[in-house]
């Protein structure tokens, strides 16, 4: 079976922006679509709830482009212990309360044993330093914490 892997947010705008003059952005986006085009078939992809509302904020037609890729992706649940962990991982990771989001997203992809967790958000979700704490409460509540990376990390073997 094909590793399994929660899609965040971030991953679909940088897939459907207009391209970026920031080289470091253009980049990114660029890895982002080689990942979708190339890669993507090897992994069973999943989002949530909480991808879908995000991406219907802001710009009207960036929304509808966001929101027609994620259509596509089966939804996982969101259980009590989704938002259980989640609330463990804001209070005792060093998350901000203004990341309550991203600790719902990393808490999906955790409670649902998925293998990856990818994302460009690096401020709160793929950050090494937040990530050691998560493991060490994921695993206190008896789940193993998925290897939380950027599409560049998973664009080939």
């Amino acid at each position: 079976m094909n590793p399994s892997v929660y899609v965040e947010t971030s991953i679909l705008s940088y897939l459907t922006a207009k391209p970026s003059r920031d080289l470091i952005l253009a980049a990114q986006q660029q890895l982002t679509l080689e990942w979708w085009n190339i890669r993507r078939g090897d992994f069973r992809v999943f989002i949530s709830e909480f991808v879908i509302a995000e991406c219907e904020r802001g710009d009207k037609d960036a929304a509808a482009r966001r929101l027609k890729e994620a259509q596509a992706l089966p939804l996982l649940d969101v259980s009590d212990a989704v938002r259980h962990l989640a609330e463990s991982f804001l209070h005792a990771s060093g998350l901000p309360v203004k990341a309550e989001l991203d600790a719902l997203h990393i808490s999906v992809a955790t409670v649902h044993q998925l293998d990856f967790l990818l994302s460009w958000n690096c401020t709160h979700i793929a950050n090494a330093e937040i990530q050691k704490a998560l493991r060490k409460i994921a695993r206190e509540q008896g789940y193993d914490l998925p290897t939380i990376c950027t599409p560049n990390e998973l664009i080939g073997r």
